[in-house]
């Protein structure tokens, strides 16, 4: 393989992994902030014992994510030197902002938070999980501005063969980062709520510490469900700018190969042939595509074809055509992860609240391997929408074979390929078995005594784990 290609699948392998770990910082970080909330509003120590639970849980994630974050970074300038030097000027401002202010004062107030139990007054403790939890969302925000620009440049003026920032508030309202940010917020909320609703889903099924876990279910599947409606609806708003800013990627998503009429179907599954550049077979759900992209039934989407003739027009002689086959099927296992997460978060709610989870051990069961939905739906989510831009790495602007760097071996990035995955591989062990770890553990009694029943004030002078 060549060092492009290499390189490519470098920046996929650790760029899927790290984003493993980010959704789920967020939305745990919200969740534990929700649950401390309700410990200090309603004085009731079983919400501090879950909030410090689900800390466990959330430091070990936001410390793998950390170090995956770092191995990320420095592929911008080992793998894709001529891409930073073509876009540096215009992400140094987002990225620098994001490590230190975002990141810093996350850092800064978990580690006051930590320490802090039992140390700082409860609203400034309080206060301290929910900065967390903002400057979380804060780093995303930053993150996906550049993502955005690769997507849709805005704000920038091209100076002697570079990008350069003309414009920081431009950069900032880009509309694909607005229909980009909300949709990567609540998947991260699924991701969290999901996570908690498994974990908790076991220990009910196991019949451990009951009463502890009938709580933290009831708050994590009916996060899971009102996140999950949040994310296909972001979603669909998503899918609708793409009309507009990279009609190829919906297009290449639906498998499109000719315009349709005045009203597009949506295809369900399709036998796709790429050399032919047609269809062998075709499930389609008539006027549906018409909907997702227009909100109407109406309503003509143009056609691979249609949209290659139209960049070699623009752009000049290339082909401007993404792997179809895989942002089709990435699209469809994102949409059919998102469809199963909002029937668990019914399903789950709806016994929740008659108060017949222990009557459903079959939907207990399901709750466990359904915490891995959100993790597929964002995987499958971020190939399709960065394959789908192929073959630019900056759309218009540059491709994605001009931004990698011209003095790196195939040798080099196979070898640092190979490193990276090894040590992920190692970390993703450690923490999988660390979770298990934790998990069976439950939930901790404080000093060494079950402090579950005792009155709040008594329960909460004491010292902290």
């Amino acid at each position: 393989m060549e060092a492009l290609d290499l390189s490519r699948w470098q920046f996929a392998v650790t760029t899927v992994y790290h984003f493993l770990f980010v959704p789920l910082s967020v939305g745990l970080a919200y969740v534990m902030a929700f649950m401390q909330t309700l410990y200090v509003i309603k004085k009731d120590v079983k919400y501090k014992r879950l909030t410090k639970f689900w800390g466990k849980m959330f430091l070990l994630n936001f410390a793998v994510g950390v170090v995956t974050g770092i191995m990320q970074e420095f592929q911008f300038g080992m793998n894709w030197a001529d891409y930073s030097r073509f876009v540096g000027a215009v992400f140094g401002g987002p990225l620098a902002v994001e490590a230190l202010v975002s990141f810093f004062l996350e850092s800064t107030f978990l580690g006051i938070w930590i320490f802090g139990w039992d140390r700082l007054p409860k609203k400034l403790h309080l206060l301290c999980i929910w900065l967390v939890a903002f400057a979380a969302t804060l780093s995303a925000l930053w993150i996906l501005s550049a993502n955005a620009f690769m997507q849709e440049p805005a704000g920038f003026e091209l100076v002697n063969g570079r990008a350069e920032m003309s414009d920081f508030f431009a950069l900032l309202g880009n509309p694909q980062l607005w229909v980009a940010f909300p949709h990567v917020i609540y998947g991260a909320l699924a991701t969290g709520a999901f996570f908690i609703a498994g974990i908790s889903g076991y220990k009910l099924l196991h019949k451990q510490q009951v009463e502890l876990f009938k709580t933290s279910f009831a708050i994590g599947i009916v996060i899971a469900l009102i996140s999950s409606i949040l994310t296909a609806t972001a979603g669909h708003t998503q899918s609708q700018h793409l009309m507009s800013s990279q009609p190829m990627k919906m297009a290449a998503a639906e498998a499109l190969w000719e315009s349709t009429g005045e009203s597009a179907p949506w295809s369900v599954v399709a036998k796709i042939d790429t050399d032919n550049k047609e269809n062998s077979f075709n499930l389609e759900i008539p006027h549906l595509l018409s909907v997702l992209s227009y909100n109407s039934l109406k309503g003509s989407v143009p056609g691979i074809l249609e949209l290659q003739e139209k960049y070699v027009a623009e752009y000049g002689e290339g082909n401007y055509i993404p792997p179809v086959k895989t942002t089709y099927w990435s699209f469809r296992i994102m949409v059919g992860a998102g469809m199963l997460m909002i029937l668990l978060g019914l399903l789950g709610t709806w016994f929740m609240l008659k108060h017949k989870l222990e009557k459903v051990p079959l939907l207990l069961k399901c709750m466990i391997p359904a915490m891995f939905l959100p993790y597929i739906a964002n995987s499958a989510g971020w190939i399709m929408t960065e394959v789908g831009r192929q073959p630019w790495i900056v759309f218009g602007l540059q491709k994605t074979e001009d931004g990698v760097s011209p003095l790196v071996s195939s040798g080099m990035v196979a070898t640092s390929l190979i490193g990276f995955t090894v040590v992920y591989g190692i970390l993703a062990v450690a923490f999988v078995y660390l979770v298990v770890h934790f998990t069976k553990k439950g939930v901790q009694e404080e000093d060494g005594h079950d402090s579950h029943n005792k009155p709040y004030e008594e329960a909460d002078s004491i010292p902290a784990i």
